[in-house]
């Protein structure tokens, strides 16, 4: 196969993250995009070391197993790719992913528990960050997600169903009032522009919302009149807070330079499990609530920590997880990177009236070298990358009898759990839980003992 050409391919199968699998002349060829059983035409990208890339051009023959999608653009829309699978058919595609790297990873013998549910298929996102473009160069406003193929190009998605009625009637309000101002969006790759971001929040439980419309410092703008009519906007939730982010930073990414409170307060409460949070508008938090809600509730099944142990709670971010299993531990040791995170762990164990938390910041490779306790039980919640190689060196050297791994990416994980395998330990039970319907990405919980 050349490079650029185009070829005809069968899609076979499909791995993690959703990427279809075809062969040609013997070459695994793998295609974003696609779906087990379809005919396509395919662009050749790159030659990888297990084959190669390619992009898809046209789909010839389609499968049967499609549905009509509820969101009118999941065709144009990059949030969401699986829109037009069941929800069934979802879940198995995720299940027969995660159990093949397993597979290909000769892990084994370990209790599978399945795939949990999210409790909400739709409009269960919390947060949600909206990008100001336009769909056509030079064209009118637009205010919504990248368009598939084309990461420069943004369509509006005002009919969202991913999230609730209250995020989509704020993105109305706040698209049209700036198309008729015609205020210029900002262009990344001319570093030219004013508007960038409108990122929401709303908490499930009490349903207190937080707006944040992010900007340059490029034009002086009055925000007066839109937070005036932001706050009589009718919501079946409750507009707590409307903040103003200056943002002059190059990379394509919600930064705050400088935080300006237009109206209220700068975060929402939030109750997980009986417990209370204070989120704020960078605050890491779980997309899906009521899913984090189960999700927590299988890690501390798997932790079953009795009172005389000591969790260490790894990558804790807000110490969510931690402060979850605080009430059947001795004591819980958080490390973050993210020092406004641990700031707001410490606060939210303080709300909690939980006096057995710590919450440290640093990086996790760094500081636990530092750390004089020892654990009983580690739970380890990475970033996509994995848990970095030298703080898994000394996660290992702890010799914790019990460690439960929460992962967001089974590639990565796999390989850790191989590392931990090697020095004595034993993956003994696996379950999946799905937070993000209509994705391809799914949590992944290990429970890990010493042998």
């Amino acid at each position: 196969m050349q490079k650029r050409k185009e070829y005809e391919f069968y899609i076979e199968d499909m791995e993690f993250p959703a990427q279809g699998i075809a062969f040609h002349e013997g070459e695994k060829v793998s295609i974003k995009n696609t779906l087990p059983g379809q005919k396509v035409i395919g662009r050749v990208l790159k030659k990888k070391p297990d084959g190669f890339q390619a992009k898809l051009v046209s789909v010839i023959e389609d499968v049967d197993y499609k549905i009509q999608p509820q969101c009118t653009i999941t065709d144009l829309c990059g949030g969401c790719s699986h829109q037009f699978l069941s929800y069934e058919k979802q879940l198995e595609f995720k299940k027969q992913q995660v159990l093949r790297l397993f597979e290909a990873a000769e892990i084994k013998d370990f209790e599978f528990l399945g795939i949990e549910e999210s409790p909400d298929q739709f409009e269960y996102r919390n947060k949600m960050e909206f990008t100001f473009g336009d769909f056509q160069k030079d064209g009118e406003l637009t205010l919504g997600m990248h368009l598939k193929g084309r990461s420069f190009s943004i369509v509006t998605v005002d009919d969202c169903r991913i999230v609730d009625v209250d995020f989509r009637e704020i993105l109305k309000l706040v698209l049209n009032y700036f198309k008729e101002l015609k205020l210029p969006h900002y262009k990344v790759m001319e570093h030219a522009g004013y508007l960038r971001n409108l990122v929401i929040r709303k908490a499930t439980s009490t349903g207190e919302v937080l707006v944040n419309i992010v900007t340059t410092t490029q034009i002086d703008f009055d925000f007066s009149e839109i937070t005036n009519m932001l706050k009589g906007l009718k919501c079946v939730g409750n507009i707590t807070g409307i903040i103003h982010t200056f943002n002059d930073g190059l990379a394509d990414t919600v930064h705050p330079d400088k935080i300006e409170v237009l109206y209220g307060r700068d975060y929402i409460m939030e109750e997980i499990l009986d417990l209370k949070f204070k989120i704020n508008a960078f605050s890491f938090f779980q997309t899906n609530t009521k899913g984090a809600e189960k999700l927590y509730g299988l890690v501390r099944d798997f932790l079953g920590c009795a009172e005389s142990k000591v969790v260490f709670d790894l990558y804790c971010g807000t110490g969510t997880i931690g402060q979850i299993v605080a009430a059947k531990a001795k004591k819980v040791l958080g490390i973050e990177l993210i020092e406004e995170a641990v700031d707001a762990a410490n606060e939210n164990a303080k709300i909690n009236k939980l006096d057995n938390c710590e919450f440290i910041a640093g990086d996790v490779a760094k500081v636990i070298k530092e750390v004089k306790y020892k654990p009983d039980c580690i739970i380890l919640d990475p970033p996509r990358a994995g848990v970095h190689p030298v703080a898994l060196d000394y996660v290992i050297k702890f010799d914790a009898p019990h460690i439960v791994y929460v992962s967001c990416n089974p590639k990565s994980l796999v390989v850790d759990l191989k590392e931990m395998m090697d020095n004595g330990y034993k993956v003994q039970k696996v379950i999946l839980m799905d937070m993000f319907p209509h994705t391809p990405h799914i949590e992944t919980i290990v429970d890990i003992v010493k042998i």
